[in-house]
């Protein structure tokens, strides 16, 4: 859709009105902060899923998948970029490829991916997985590429660049360290990275609504819009294509999808305990947690809860990825706006339970 009809679209339909917080408590209360995210025109559309001992006691789509056409946000259907959620899949395929021998979290990257050019220093998966490898971020506009690399292609953007710091020394928090990871995980398994994850985590876990995003929106029915919000309104948000960082930010799915894997990290269900445990605890530098594990951040919440999870940002998206493992837990939320600007918002749930 053209960006023009977009603003127009945004400018002068309704918009649903904002409810009052006035005895309101509980999730009824966070439902209603919500629903006037979508009355405010602070995001188009988010998808929510909240689950606690295994049940759901909110499940909700508020605003729209698309704007232009007013389709309504499905939590079930609607598919999202989940942006750096996407870190927590490739984490537990990671713990998986451990369980199974087929990777050492502690061995030389260069043993798995001989091509790669030499840095000064050497580094290991479990330094790629816990950003503290020395590989560099995004340079300029280096989140919006939009041609068709593979995962071994994407290291074009960075093989050349010396590292930043000396591995194990420093945390530098970046996607491409999970370009690097994927690609080790591809090599060492010989099955292409996606593959791997989808018969070793998507499938056991029933995550029926969750790929990569070579597959179009036509081939994905129920796919959002993606937007970038304006001063004046939601913008459709710069064409794409996350394929080749599809480790670290590439994932599309649905709110219920990633209440899944929630419930799987709470149940134990695809790895063992203790392979689960190292992917996440929060790795070291120096002595000092970093509050990041092997693709979760590992951290408290405002009210000192401790959680594993992922916040994710990218262009089009944004995301929240919260288990909380003590109160057994889920939060998943997903949204179709490069960063709204509304996180203290989707923290209310924390002050009501």
């Amino acid at each position: 859709m053209g960006t023009i009809q977009t603003f127009f679209n945004n400018l002068f339909n309704s918009r649903p009105k904002t409810k009052s917080l006035d005895n309101l408590q509980g999730f009824r209360k966070y439902d209603a902060i919500l629903h006037n995210l979508v009355a405010e025109k602070k995001v188009p559309g988010m998808a929510v899923t909240i689950l606690k001992d295994g049940q759901i006691v909110l499940e909700k789509g508020y605003g729209y998948a698309s704007l232009e056409e007013k389709i309504k946000v499905n939590p079930k259907k609607t598919v999202f970029r989940i942006a750096s959620i996407s870190k927590c899949i490739t984490g537990m395929a990671l713990a998986k490829m451990v369980e199974e021998g087929i990777v050492d979290l502690d061995t030389s990257f260069y043993n798995y991916v001989p091509y790669y050019p030499k840095k000064k220093n050497d580094f290991t998966l479990r330094q790629l997985a816990g950003h503290t490898a020395g590989i560099r971020g995004y340079r300029g506009k280096e989140y919006a590429i939009n041609k068709p690399y593979s995962i071994k292609d994407g290291i074009e953007v960075f093989k050349d660049d010396p590292l930043v710091f000396e591995p194990g020394n420093g945390y530098l928090y970046n996607s491409f360290d999970f370009v690097l990871l994927s690609l080790a995980m591809q090599e060492a398994s010989g099955v292409p990275f996606e593959k791997y994850v989808k018969e070793k985590v998507l499938d056991p876990l029933g995550m029926t609504t969750t790929f990569p995003p070579k597959l179009t929106q036509e081939e994905i029915e129920n796919f959002t819009e993606n937007y970038t919000k304006t001063r004046i309104g939601f913008q459709n948000a710069l064409p794409v294509n996350n394929y080749y960082k599809l480790a670290g930010g590439g994932y599309l799915s649905t709110s219920n999808d990633i209440s899944k894997l929630g419930q799987a990290i709470l149940e134990g269900k695809l790895v063992k305990p203790e392979i689960l445990k190292e992917i996440v605890t929060s790795q070291t530098v120096n002595g000092k947690p970093t509050y990041y594990g092997l693709g979760f951040q590992v951290s408290q919440d405002n009210t000192g809860r401790d959680f594993v999870g992922h916040i994710g940002n990218s262009v089009g998206a944004y995301s929240n990825f919260f288990v909380y493992p003590t109160e057994k837990m889920i939060v998943s939320i997903l949204i179709n706006c490069t960063d709204p600007k509304v996180q203290e918002s989707l923290e209310g749930f924390q002050s009501l339970w």
